[in-house]
């Protein structure tokens, strides 16, 4: 291998888990002359917020997302052809634990690339070069940096692995001056986030407890925000990219999201994050990382571990039976001690 790397790393699904990546492609690249991301269309954006990145390659893998297209063969060559143009020295592949490195492997292995390192609980014969286990129940970011560390990658001196972005702008023209709470109701998975109804009953009890609300949201929800806003709170729907969302989050006293990708977004601009975190899917493996936060969500419902998108218990009872009081108690929590973080007036919570 050569002494200046070129490194390939891999993370082919959504903003938040390309986020999550960002602490282990940091090491990969303090150890790499060049380092190339591969993502997919959904992770683009974050990707190019990353440190570390040099240059950035997509590619819609069909074995990943929630609406994975069909096999092209005309773009897997075309996308192999781009891997070996790149004549990468090496390459790790970052994935969840529910999803197998060994379809991007191969394409690796067709375009040339020596040496792979990916975890694998399956048996990848000659596709990868290390075959890394990890340990149960680790959280994703915490498995992507043991994974780079085994590939002889660790963090360079002074960084402490938390999410990180490269920059953000200045959202004041959007949000105005004064402090301000960000709420996002959507997520990609349904069953991750409040029912609508609820989210505007939180934001008008915010509202009501004397907080200025943001609430946030993409170009395809607008008609959620807006009735999540309602009369009481401003209507940001579909007016930031993931850059301009990144400084909204930046300026917010706390942010309030479900288990999607601007909690992460939020944690990657040191915001306290309230997770609305529906037991779905692993608590451990993807809390908001290294940055103030506070779990709320009915851990032992019904629904607990089954990797549902839409809510399978009538009434969605881990997320819409959390209280007002529970919301303002953990804003309360989260804001204690911080002058900027005070209440903007109004009556304040019981």
């Amino acid at each position: 291998m050569n002494a200046e790397p070129r490194s390939l790393v891999v993370r082919l699904d959504s903003a938040g888990d390309v986020l999550l990546a960002g602490p282990a492609i940091r090491a990969v690249a303090a150890h790499s002359g060049e380092t190339t991301l591969l993502c997919g269309p959904r992770g683009e954006a974050a990707g190019r917020l990353l440190p570390g990145v040099d240059r950035l390659l997509v590619y819609d893998a069909p074995w990943v997302g929630l609406s994975p297209q069909a096999v092209r063969p005309a773009e897997v060559n075309a996308l192999v052809d781009r891997l070996a143009a790149g004549r990468f020295d090496r390459a790790l592949i970052f994935a969840s634990y529910h999803q197998s490195p060994l379809p991007m492997a191969l394409l690796l292995k067709m375009a040339g690339v020596p040496w792979i390192a990916a975890d694998s609980e399956h048996y990848p014969g000659s596709l990868l070069q290390l075959r890394h286990r990890r340990a149960p129940y680790r959280h994703e970011a915490a498995a992507a940096l043991e994974l780079a560390e085994a590939a002889g990658c660790p963090l360079p001196p002074g960084d402490q692995g938390e999410l990180r972005i490269s920059e953000h702008p200045d959202t004041t023209a959007l949000t105005g001056p004064e402090p301000y709470l960000v709420v996002h109701p959507g997520a990609a998975v349904p069953a991750r986030a409040w029912t609508p109804a609820r989210a505007a009953r939180a934001v008008a009890a915010l509202v009501d407890a004397g907080h200025r609300v943001v609430v946030t949201g993409g170009e395809g929800e607008k008609a959620l925000t807006a009735r999540v806003a309602g009369p009481h709170a401003l209507d940001l729907g579909g007016r930031t990219g993931l850059r301009e969302l990144a400084g909204v989050l930046a300026g917010a006293r706390v942010a309030i999201a479900g288990n999607t990708g601007p909690a992460h977004l939020a944690a990657a601009v040191h915001t306290p994050v309230i997770s609305l975190f529906s037991p779905v899917v692993s608590a451990d493996r993807w809390l908001p990382y290294r940055v103030p936060h506070l779990r709320l969500g009915r851990q032992d419902a019904a629904c607990a571990g089954t990797r549902a998108r839409l809510c399978p218990v009538a009434g969605h009872p881990c997320l819409d039976s959390i209280t007002d009081q529970e919301v303002l108690a953990a804003v309360a929590a989260l804001t204690v001690g911080d002058p900027r973080r005070a209440p903007v007036g109004g009556r304040a919570p019981a």
